[in-house]
């Protein structure tokens, strides 16, 4: 009893002097924003500032010869929202972002699954040779990948086509026909991105515990059903993850087309990102703006969603 009233004795002549407890909580100071002033400058003037700014900016009327005294422009309310949806080529710009984003984001996915799987359990010794292999078109330049699936693509001396002619097929002309160039930009944009989903998949399958899989199957499960009632639940967070980084990011989408097709045929592989590049490029900067906010606004909706739908029950 007295070893306990003299510690509590002393905490409050520590409580009274000022002094810490060990448990207690470190305090804010002002070192600690000190250290966070570098990134926090270079946030706002970077990332913070040129977003509201170009927010502001879809509701005037803004053209390039204004860029010298910008704040002489005038204020035009919500006039360039209502003709971004009366606008035929930006509907036809969101219809093809659309499907790409629908079509692309699972198939890329699906490849990065199924390669992980196999990588994790088939392969052993080239194991890092493979996962190499698949990841490094990944880390390459796009602009590079993009012209070389445009010399695969060609109709007359593409590869693709010449490949399918030794069996008697006559390949189609890929990225000049408005049915075949946007599924063939699918094709390329899953095929560069899913070794980044792949490694993703590689550390989760790392995480699902062996003891798992070694009871489902003394229970008679068989592989299938070992991956869909043990991998896949376990695997949730990293589907989430890929899935909301992967469409956020096919729904951006410019390189391709602007260097493969220039948006044509027809506008047949005219993204959103493409559209509101070539109204900057054009000198409209107020409907341009307006135009990536919308797409901005999209991009937020549809992560919510997806974080909303994929994950994991508490």
């Amino acid at each position: 009893m007295a070893a306990v009233a003299s510690e509590r004795a002393s905490a409050r002549r520590g409580a009274r002097s000022g002094a810490r407890r060990p448990d207690a909580p470190p305090r804010r100071t002002g070192r600690a924003w000190l250290f966070c002033a570098p990134f926090l400058l270079v946030f706002a003037l970077m990332y913070a500032l040129p977003l509201v700014a170009g927010l502001l900016m879809g509701f005037t009327d803004m053209r390039s010869t204004d860029v010298r005294n910008p704040f002489a422009v005038n204020f035009v309310g919500l006039a360039n929202f209502e003709r971004l949806f009366q606008d035929d080529t930006m509907r036809r710009a969101a219809t093809n972002t659309l499907f790409f984003v629908v079509a692309t984001t699972p198939l890329t996915v699906a490849a990065g699954l199924g390669a992980a799987m196999l990588l994790n359990s088939g392969i052993g010794r080239l194991r890092t040779f493979f996962r190499l292999g698949y990841y490094l078109p990944y880390v390459t330049s796009i602009i590079g990948i993009a012209v070389a699936w445009r010399l695969l693509l060609d109709p007359q001396a593409g590869l693709l086509n010449q490949l399918l002619g030794m069996i008697g097929v006559d390949g189609p002309a890929w990225l000049l026909d408005d049915r075949t160039a946007l599924p063939a930009l699918v094709v390329m944009t899953a095929w560069r991105n899913f070794g980044f989903d792949m490694v993703v998949f590689l550390a989760a399958l790392q995480g699902v515990p062996r003891e798992l899989h070694e009871a489902a199957h003394v229970d008679g499960a068989g592989a299938w059903a070992r991956f869909r009632a043990v991998t896949l639940p376990m695997l949730r967070p990293a589907i989430l993850f890929c899935g909301v980084y992967s469409a956020a990011g096919f729904m951006q989408f410019m390189e391709e087309p602007l260097v493969m097709t220039r948006g044509g045929p027809l506008d047949s592989t005219l993204s959103a990102s493409l559209a509101i590049f070539n109204q900057f490029g054009a000198g409209d900067y107020g409907y341009g703006a307006a135009a990536a906010t919308i797409l901005f606004t999209v991009i937020v909706a549809f992560s919510f969603a997806q974080f909303r739908w994929l994950r994991p029950n508490r």
